[in-house]
């Protein structure tokens, strides 16, 4: 019978401490997925400015944000 209620004691406890660490706690995730390199970037974005497809200053703030960007 004293077997029983410490088991039971036993069981209690760990079920209180499994529900504990399934709480998420508002954990803020944040993921980035890359699929292409820095360098492969900034061969598109001059390719694109040789082509005129974008102005000196377009070119040189999205090249200024490219760096930025992977700085991290």
């Amino acid at each position: 019978m004293k077997l029983i209620r410490v088991l039971a004691v036993v069981l209690v406890l760990i079920s209180w401490g499994a529900m504990l660490g399934c709480g998420g706690g508002g954990a803020d995730v944040k993921q980035m997925t890359t699929t292409t390199t820095l360098g492969q970037e900034l061969q598109d974005l001059d390719d694109a400015y040789k082509k005129g497809l974008l102005s000196e200053e377009e070119y040189k703030e999205s090249r200024k944000n490219l760096m930025k960007k992977y700085d991290d």
